[in-house]
């Protein structure tokens, strides 16, 4: 990570400079005004090293002299160096382009990695997709490592480089030509400031279980990808990190079934309702909702509650509440209710099959 970049400041930068470029950068990323979001906790501590860091001029003469900054690729120069005749080369030991090649690009230091990306599966109800909902998840990642804060090195005494052996840059020799470049591992300066971090391995993370919160808008549909920034893997040495990736699973419902954004529900209807007419509440994801069944319903009629359905991720318009209704039999229980039966056959003898025409 370069601490001027971090800052927007060129590299000839006043600390005055520097200063107010930091003042702005922490008024909008620091914790308490960013209550809960780690991302912001995380770069705040950055910027706040940057700072500190730059704003000394010891710490910033030592930062400018040297190009083994953590986290900060140092550009290995490799160029031809004369011939060596003193060893014969012949037959399998002679060079190919392909072995300089592989010269040149040997030794060179790897830079921050962005981290891989998290998927999972996220289990909704229908409940959750209606109003939104905040999740807590368990997740086993990597994250950064704690003693070197994600850079994989840490500093150290000073002394030769061990790469190098402090002499700032590394011979090779292929066939009788020699070539040269510069030690990645130092900058060439042969001095050695940082050793890797024992913690992760020069990694700069390490494997960890954590819960992390995630905030779920309403809407949702079946299969739909919910991407959490910055939730994934973290970034191998100082690298970003990488997405959380969850792909939304819509549980069934006891009573609904889900049509896009429409509910639909079926509801029993007593024969005197049918005939006659009557309000009844039919179930609702916020509540009883009532429904007005005009005199002579027939069994599978539907009937379409407007605005009473889920909301959708596209616009702002919510989806309706689809009722059916079914006719129910009721049971003969008495004497009494067999008599009001027969009683109506004998007034409305075979309507039902004169209606369908039979």
């Amino acid at each position: 990570m370069n601490f001027y970049v971090m800052l927007g400041l060129r590299r000839e930068a006043s600390p005055e400079e520097v200063k107010r470029a930091y003042l702005k950068l922490a008024r909008k990323y620091h914790p308490d005004i960013n209550p809960g979001d780690r991302a912001a906790a995380e770069y705040f501590q950055q910027i706040t090293e940057a700072y500190e860091t730059l704003v000394d001029p010891v710490r910033r003469r030592d930062y400018d002299a040297h190009d083994d900054v953590p986290g900060t690729p140092v550009e290995s120069k490799y160029r031809f160096a004369g011939f060596d005749f003193s060893v014969r080369v012949e037959g399998q030991q002679a060079p190919t382009f392909g072995d300089l090649f592989a010269d040149a690009v040997a030794g060179a230091v790897r830079g921050p990695e962005r981290g891989a990306d998290l998927h999972a599966t996220l289990e909704l109800t229908l409940e959750e997709v209606a109003r939104g909902a905040r999740r807590e998840l368990t997740l086993t990642r990597l994250e950064r490592c704690g003693p070197c804060i994600g850079r994989g090195v840490l500093r150290g005494a000073e002394g030769p480089c061990h790469v190098c052996d402090g002499h700032g840059e590394l011979r090779s020799i292929r066939g009788h030509m020699v070539f040269r470049r510069t030690c990645a591992a130092c900058g060439g300066s042969g001095v050695a400031r940082y050793r890797p971090c024992s913690a992760c391995g020069g990694e700069g993370v390490g494997v960890r279980t954590d819960r992390v919160p995630v905030d779920v808008p309403a809407g949702l549909t079946h299969g739909a990808p919910l991407v959490v920034p910055g939730q994934g893997h973290a970034g191998r040495r100082g690298g970003a990190a990488g997405d959380l990736r969850l792909a939304i699973e819509l549980l069934p419902h006891p009573v609904f079934t889900r049509v896009d954004r429409d509910l639909h529900v079926e509801v029993p209807l007593a024969i005197h309702e049918a005939a006659l007419g009557a309000r009844i509440d039919v179930p609702g994801l916020e509540g009883p909702v009532r429904l007005r069944i005009p005199p002579g319903t027939p069994s599978g009629q539907t009937f379409r509650l407007r605005g009473r359905g889920l909301p959708s991720t596209r616009d702002t318009a919510r989806g309706d509440l689809v009722v059916t209704v079914r006719l129910v039999l009721p049971p003969v229980l008495d004497a009494r209710s067999r008599a009001l039966l027969e009683e109506f056959g004998r007034l409305n003898p075979d309507n039902v099959r004169k209606a369908l025409g039979v």
